[in-house]
């Protein structure tokens, strides 16, 4: 595993879309390993693929309560709302209030290619959200409803 380097606001990798994945490889676990051991050592809550350079539909996710990949996810629904604070690592020092679904139902591959669902509520729906966006190439920034600071 390697600490891979968060690519920042500014680089136009950020707005661009990101790609499906079609291999499940050795490849693809070590680009999954090296982005946990990433998030974890700059302290978030997920990381998407293309925040470290890499434009394929990844993310790892980790809210308190258990790490999770999902590969080629999808939000298959959604209920109610939440505004809460919210900022990114490639967005250092910003954060802003956004108003996010309450509760999501994700659809996603794992690093094997086998599907699953996956539901959030609260700060793992936010999560879900935010992270799904970067594949997009969409910023929490672009869903802010309140500065906060930055």
């Amino acid at each position: 595993m390697a600490i891979r380097n968060i690519v920042k606001v500014g680089d136009p990798i950020l707005a661009k879309k990101s790609r499906q994945v079609e291999k499940f490889d050795e490849r693809l676990w070590q680009l999954l390993d090296d982005m946990r051991q990433t998030m974890e050592q700059a302290n978030g809550v997920g990381l998407a693929a293309v925040q470290v350079g890499i434009l394929r539909r990844a993310v790892v996710i980790d809210c308190g309560d258990g790490y999770i990949e999902l590969i080629n996810p999808e939000i298959t629904s959604k209920e109610g709302s939440q505004f809460e604070e919210e900022g990114c690592l490639s967005l250092p020092g910003q954060s802003g209030v956004t108003c996010r679904p309450a509760v999501v139902r994700v659809k996603a591959q794992d690093r094997n290619g086998k599907w699953c669902v996956y539901k959030g509520e609260g700060l793992k729906a936010r999560c879900f959200c935010h992270e799904i966006d970067h594949l997009d190439g969409i910023l929490f920034t672009d869903r802010v409803v309140r500065k906060e600071n930055g």
